[in-house]
């Protein structure tokens, strides 16, 4: 019997037909992904994704918008349609790179909003660019259709958000959650400034929805409630102007029963219930909504009225599906952010949920009497060329974000 090689087993007999253990996947970090794994393998096309759920009900939600604003107002739906297929061809643009490409492009993308931003609120800048509409300057002239930036920053800042605390577990600490705190309110104080109060509230519960989703302390995130909620006495008396004082005791006098504020500020939120009661539960048609929304006068029928027409023609039975495919919505969305692994991709995902969920329901609230009236759209249904492409985007991101998961086990900080 010859002796064995230094290092071998005892027992060689018995190693003869043993197999070298298996090398077990070893978890990689989400910052060092992309320098240890060649491009080609990161990531495979799954076409089974919940995402899908998602693109199903904002389809939905939107040839509802067309059909409602063809209610009053044809020759808007024929643009928004238009606008629809704009949408679904960006959608599908986005979708097409693979979705971390984005995160390399964050800081251009940052600046080009904060100065779009800056140039709506130049006050040199004439009319012929910067449209001013019911006293808010929020919109760039793109020749025969207006742009407003402040769609594209919810957008942006989303990215922008999920690229900081994804990478990071600052926001962790108190000092860190309030350096997220200050960075959101940069693009609110901008936004407000134009003024457009009503798309500067979507930006804090988008940020609060997805720092609870990065593993934020849920005692950082109620004393910020807290502060806010005691600030609110201050900002009514010395922040807000004196009509969008008048919307808040409009909406109490309304809920209380107060008619005082009926031809007044109060004038639209009135006239919204009305329509939305006139609906009963299926509605009555498309002729007799018509008449009923045209004689009503209700301002902005097709834009951030549109809920009310909804429900006027098709009754309590037409609010319900809307709010079934938001909910919908919201499933997929998700549903695709708890199947992917990447922090930039889950957090995207919840921030997208987010503010889609957050604008539905101030604008639906408002349009019940539940909440002040508010310049803010609904999304997917309401017109208009910026809102609809901006949320589109958003529907191509949750699609790249579902088609793609990693090849290899990767885990970070939020599975912990």
């Amino acid at each position: 019997m010859t002796d064995a090689p230094h290092g071998a087993p005892f027992d060689a007999p018995a190693a003869v037909g043993r197999q070298p253990p298996r090398e077990r996947v070893r978890w990689i970090p989400s910052e060092l992904y992309n320098e240890r794994i060649p491009s080609a393998l990161r990531s495979r096309l799954l076409w089974w994704t919940p995402a899908w759920l998602a693109l199903g009900a904002a389809l939905l939600l939107s040839l509802i918008g067309v059909e409602a604003i063809s209610t009053t107002r044809p020759e808007h739906a024929a643009r928004q349609a238009s606008f629809l297929l704009v949408g679904l061809l960006a959608a599908a643009i986005v979708a097409i790179p693979n979705y971390r490409w984005y995160r390399r492009v964050i800081l251009p993308l940052v600046l080009l909003v904060v100065a779009l931003l800056i140039f709506v609120l130049l006050p040199f800048v004439p009319e012929s660019i910067v449209r001013p509409r019911n006293g808010s300057r929020s919109w760039i002239a793109l020749g025969p259709v207006d742009f407003q930036p402040s769609e594209l920053a919810k957008t942006v800042f989303i990215l922008a958000l999920a690229a900081w605390i994804g990478q990071t577990q600052l926001h962790r600490t108190f000092r860190g959650y309030l350096a997220v705190v200050g960075v959101t309110l940069v693009p609110i104080a901008l936004i407000v400034l134009e003024p457009d109060l009503g798309s500067a509230l979507l930006f804090l519960p988008t940020m609060a929805a997805m720092v609870i989703a990065a593993g934020a302390k849920k005692r950082h995130v109620i004393a910020s409630v807290v502060l806010a909620a005691a600030l609110v006495p201050i900002a009514y008396g010395f922040v807000l102007k004196p009509y969008q004082r008048a919307r808040i005791d409009a909406i109490i006098a309304q809920i209380s029963g107060d008619t005082r504020f009926e031809k007044r500020e109060g004038f639209q939120g009135w006239r919204a219930m009305r329509l939305v009661g006139s609906g009963g539960v299926v509605g009555v048609g498309e002729e007799h909504a018509r008449a009923l929304v045209t004689f009503n006068g209700l301002p902005e029928e097709h834009n951030d009225m549109i809920f009310a027409v909804v429900c006027c023609r098709w009754g309590l039975a037409g609010g319900v599906v809307v709010w079934g495919a938001y909910l919908a919505f919201a499933i997929g969305g998700l549903a695709t952010a708890a199947l992917c692994r990447d922090p930039f991709g889950r957090l995207s995902a919840v921030g997208i949920v987010a503010v889609s969920f957050t604008q539905m329901t101030i604008n639906t609230g408002m349009t019940i009497g539940l909440l002040p009236i508010t310049g803010i759209t609904l999304p997917f249904v309401s017109y208009g060329g910026s809102s609809l492409l901006a949320t589109w985007l958003n529907v191509g991101l949750l699609i790249n974000i579902g088609l793609r998961r990693p090849k290899v086990d990767e885990r970070s900080y939020l599975d912990e």
